[in-house]
Formats: structure tokens, C-alpha cells, sequence
């Protein structure tokens, strides 16, 4: 049984309290499954740090993924009761372990207000990134389930997107 915590849209505020390491990965990401064994390590040792080890799918999570402004996998980030820094040290054990024991991370400056993962910007980037899951999500029904061919339903999103604009527009 796994050590680390499934972090997904409806229980991540669990990190902006207590100290946490989050890890971004992609199950299909060569480095992201070169990490996975020292990351249940990392896990197993959460208690004698202090700490909670958690992660998310980001094929599983896209407005996560937009939450935290990921963009390279895999992606770590340490939180301590709601302010974020970005790890980018050595995915060994022992610096991960070092990170938190020597309170390294107290060095590495906190994301900035504006693109902290609980910010206001943040939260519309994640419905950003939830709306572009369920425009792939249908895209996938016309192309896949009725057969609609791909340019066809390319111009029914550029002649949705036009409407929308024209009616806000007006």
C-alpha cells in the first residue's frame, strides 16, 4: 500500500495546511517513472520528517496542472501552510530527505502572491484548464462516437467561438 496521497480537484486544499511535497507527474512520462520509486520512498519516511507526501496525475487533473502552472514533468513543489516554493534540486532520496531536515526550502523564495496556487488567478486558470479538457472531451464525441470528420468539427469550435463573441460583443 502506497505511502504517498492522491491529491485531486476536490481535496487540494489539503496542502495550504501542515508542510507537504507535491509531486506533478504523467503516468505515461519516462522521468516522472524513473522518480516513482525514491517519491514511495521519500513516502515512507513522511512521518519521521514531518511531512505529507502527495501527488496528481495530471491526465487525471488538468485544472491541478493549471492551478500550479506546470509545465515540465515531473514537477515538485513544498508547501508549508499555504506558501509554495518550487523544488528543484536532486530527485535522490537523501536531497529529497535533506530538503526538508535541513530546512532548505526556508532559502528557495515563495511563488509570488499572484500565482500561488490558492490565488484568484490561479482558480480562473484552473477553470481555464477544465474548460480545454471539456472541449477536447468534445471534440473526441463528434470526431470519435459520431464520426464527424476533424475539419468539420474544428469549424463548428471556430464558428461557436465567433458566436460567443458576438454575443458578448452585442
Amino acid at each position: 500500500r502506497s505511502s504517498v496521497r492522491v491529491l485531486c480537484g476536490s481535496n487540494w486544499s489539503l496542502v495550504l495546511q501542515g508542510q507537504w511535497m507535491l509531486e506533478f507527474y504523467a503516468p505515461w512520462c519516462p522521468a516522472c517513472q524513473q522518480i516513482e520509486a525514491t517519491w514511495e520512498s521519500f513516502a515512507k519516511e513522511s512521518e519521521r520528517l514531518g511531512i505529507t507526501v502527495g501527488k496528481v496525475d495530471v491526465t487525471q487533473e488538468p485544472g491541478l496542472s493549471g492551478r500550479f502552472f506546470v509545465t515540465t514533468l515531473p514537477t515538485i513543489y513544498h508547501a508549508n501552510d499555504g506558501v509554495f516554493r518550487r523544488y528543484r534540486g536532486s530527485r535522490t532520496l537523501e536531497d529529497l530527505q535533506g530538503y526538508i531536515l535541513e530546512r532548505k526550502w526556508e532559502a528557495v523564495e515563495p511563488v509570488a502572491g499572484w500565482k500561488s496556487p490558492s490565488s484568484i488567478i490561479m482558480d480562473g486558470m484552473a477553470g481555464l484548464f477544465h474548460f480545454s479538457g471539456w472541449i477536447r472531451q468534445i471534440h473526441n464525441y463528434l470526431t470519435g462516437t459520431l464520426g464527424v470528420h476533424v475539419w468539420i468539427s474544428y469549424a463548428i469550435f471556430i464558428l461557436a467561438t465567433l458566436l460567443i463573441g458576438l454575443l458578448l460583443g452585442l
